[in-house]
């Protein structure tokens, strides 16, 4: 009794330890903020010191403009800018991505906060922070369990075409604001008729400071800094006063505003935003708006990360660093959930502030912790001085913004490459501008998936040959090789599972029935990574029926992984031919008449 209670208590000391072994083995969050931190000095200081200057310059109008997009008080945009960015500094493994309101991802707040509660109400603040608060806690949940690899569903085609649509779609939802008319839509068709309704009421004045802004912030781009040099200032110096040419137009416009009274003749003005830190907020707790946010929620975060990840990696491979895609998960999880309980907005890593980041020179995320800094100041001092400001001023700042994001140049590069893939960029782009933009993007992503197992299951399937003089085998149809009419081989240039698994038996099928000759099918598996139950079973039946017709079935070049499956199964017991390591072999045994034609043979006896 004495040694069975021993056994059980040791047994049960072997679970605990069993169990505590799991949670320790858990993917916790780490802490980036630990490894560079270490390494901070004056010279980083300083660096990131002037880049913060320039991305807070460039954030502040971006903020504001995003806010209002959202529809959202333009103060909600300032409040979504520092939380996300310290908390982002902490956890984030990119240097220099700049973590914030983006354009598109503020184009889908407002499309799925606005069917819950009307645009400048508390209660569709209060769905907005809810929105944030889901999204964060998807992605913060995704990075735990490592799932970082699921957004890899959304291919370059599809997030291509999602994003000069979306693009398309704000530029167009901008023009109201442009033109000082009430239009609404919740896509490109429905947005074009309402404006077009508008169009006599179209209040001249808003619409000129508006014509003139967007005249003035496209010159900025691209002629300012040329100019600025020019006349002799350094590159560096002339990047700066060129970024901040957004903050130019809202001073300007501000200020004739205030001083032409534009507010009397009817121009609408931003008006009193507050003044002071960010609110601490909550999420609403009700569970059935939860769940109605839940599918919008998740299309934002999985558009998010995409979009963060694509930037952060191409900035890092500029200066050999490397970013952790499931850490980012942790990140942006961290700066949403942040931005909920401090009355922001979904936010993500943005392109535009994170590539002038980068060039001006910030070396870690601690640039962002400085710029989280002058958006506080801008809180609490400058939103005063921001009342006369016109909304066409922003709008035309919107407008600037996301039609850079917009490439007709991917329709001609995927037509001549890839139909499939122009199919997923055009229904994609036509989807989101008819049916909107989570519709657009579902539409896109079930395209894709499509496309590919249409693909997928008509398989390329090649009999190959040996080129004279070598081991190496290739295409009947594409090299003068050599073959035998007892031998077919065949390469399939696909794994093998349900949807193409019928295509291989009809293959081998109509081979064995137009051959009298054949003796042998060797299937060369180098292209096969995978063989699912469905496949199997094909296998197996082909088998079967090739020993009915006196034909023997053979594999080569099985992986290793491959193999390892195989060899828990049926098959290989059942398998009357063999299984080679190479094609070559496989021939060498079966016909080395191919290998050795007759003339060479007899030709070496003599």
């Amino acid at each position: 009794m004495a040694q069975g209670s021993m056994g059980t208590g040791s047994d049960s000391s072997s679970g605990a330890r069993s169990w505590a072994q799991r949670l320790s083995a858990l993917p916790l969050p780490s802490l980036p903020v630990l490894d560079w931190g270490r390494r901070y000095n004056r010279n980083t200081l300083v660096g990131d010191g002037v880049a913060a200057l320039i991305v807070t310059i460039m954030l502040i109008p971006q903020s504001l403009a995003y806010a209002l997009l959202a529809g959202l008080p333009p103060e909600v945009g300032l409040y979504a800018s520092v939380a996300p960015l310290l908390l982002y500094a902490v956890f984030g493994s990119s240097r220099v991505l700049a973590v914030g309101p983006v354009a598109v991802v503020s184009l889908m707040t407002a499309a799925a906060v606005g069917e819950h509660a009307a645009a400048g109400t508390a209660a569709y603040w209060q769905v907005a922070i809810t929105l944030a608060f889901l999204s964060g806690a998807m992605l913060l949940l995704m990075g735990v369990l490592r799932l970082g690899f699921l957004a890899n569903f959304l291919s370059h085609p599809v997030i291509s075409g999602f994003i000069s649509a979306s693009g398309l779609l704000i530029a167009a939802s901008q023009l109201k604001t442009l033109m000082g008319v009430k239009a609404e839509g919740h896509n490109l068709i429905e947005l074009l008729g309402s404006l077009a309704s508008q169009a006599t009421h179209t209040h001249w004045l808003t619409l000129g400071v508006g014509l003139a802004t967007t005249a003035f912030l496209f010159w900025v781009r691209k002629g300012l800094k040329p100019l600025l040099v020019g006349w002799g200032l350094g590159p560096r110096l002339a990047d700066v006063i060129a970024k901040a040419g957004p903050v130019a137009a809202i001073a300007v416009t501000t200020g004739l505003a205030w001083w032409l009274g534009w507010q009397a003749q009817g121009m609408k003005i931003v008006g009193s935003i507050p003044q002071g830190l960010p609110p601490l907020t909550a999420p609403s707790w009700d569970l059935a708006l939860w769940r109605e946010l839940a599918v919008p929620a998740l299309l934002i975060s999985v558009v998010g990360f995409v979009e963060s990840v694509s930037v952060g990696q191409t900035l890092a491979a500029k200066r050999r660093q490397r970013i952790e895609p499931d850490q980012e998960l942790v990140a942006l999880g961290a700066s949403n959930l942040g931005a909920a309980f401090s009355g922001g907005f979904p936010v993500t890593g943005g392109f535009a502030r994170s590539v002038v980041n980068f060039d001006a020179g910030a070396q870690t995320p601690a640039a962002g912790v400085y710029t989280a800094g002058g958006i506080l100041l801008a809180s609490l001092f400058l939103t005063p001085a921001l009342y006369y400001l016109p909304q066409a001023t922003l709008a035309a700042t919107i407008i600037v913004a996301v039609l850079s994001l917009v490439d007709f140049s991917i329709f001609k590069r995927t037509w001549a490459y890839s139909k499939p893939d122009f199919a997923a960029v055009a229904a994609t782009l036509l989807a989101t501008l008819a049916l909107g933009v989570e519709t657009g993007l579902v539409v896109g992503v079930g395209v894709s998936l499509a496309l590919y197992m249409f693909r997928t299951s008509r398989p390329h399937m090649a009999e190959v040959g040996l080129l004279p003089g070598t081991e190496h085998f290739r295409n009947v149809l594409r090299y003068p090789v050599r073959t035998s009419p007892q031998l077919l081989s065949l390469r399939v240039d696909e794994s093998l599972y349900f949807a193409n698994a019928r295509s291989l038996e009809d293959r081998i099928n109509d081979a064995v029935a137009s051959r009298p000759e054949l003796r042998h099918v060797v299937l060369q598996c180098s292209a096969i990574n995978d063989i699912d139950a469905s496949a199997l079973e094909s296998l197996e039946a082909i088998d079967a029926r090739l020993k009915d017709a006196g034909v023997l079935l053979h594999l080569s070049e099985v992986k290793g992984p491959v193999m390892d499956r195989l060899r828990t199964t049926e098959l290989l017991q059942h398998l009357r031919g063999q299984v080679f390591i190479s094609q070559f072999q496989a021939v060498q045994a079966l016909t080395p008449e191919v290998i050795q034609p007759p003339a060479q043979k007899a030709s070496l006896q003599a």
